[in-house]
């Protein structure tokens, strides 16, 4: 229980630190307003969204408890990539993107 009170305290405090910006930001008026101020706002709308998200992990694993017997989560198949180039003639027929024709300039 000790896990939940703590998301729960933390998300307190990202409830705090979001209205704590609203009001330095309607106080800041017009100074301060702008890109700095929708940045900070996103982070924190941000930091509120990862907080939930961790409290909804750790609900469902609180109502969920993994056990011996319980089959591991399979996990993908990695996939190789390799170094070697790519062949060349499988663009031939068309043009670099944003780069125009090989044979032309930009105007």
């Amino acid at each position: 229980m000790a896990l939940h009170d703590d998301l729960t305290a933390i998300q307190h405090c990202v409830d705090e630190l979001v209205r704590t910006v609203g009001r330095v930001e309607q106080r800041a008026g017009t100074e301060l307003a702008g890109v700095d101020f929708r940045r900070v706002r996103m982070d924190t709308d941000h930091l509120r969204e990862s907080v939930a998200l961790l409290r909804a992990a750790a609900d469902t694993t609180a109502t969920t408890p993994s056990s011996p017997t319980a089959p591991a989560k399979a996990r993908p198949d990695l996939v190789t990539i390799p170094d070697t180039p790519y062949d060349r003639s499988l663009w031939t027929d068309s043009d670099d993107e944003g780069l125009g024709a090989r044979d032309r300039h930009a105007p």
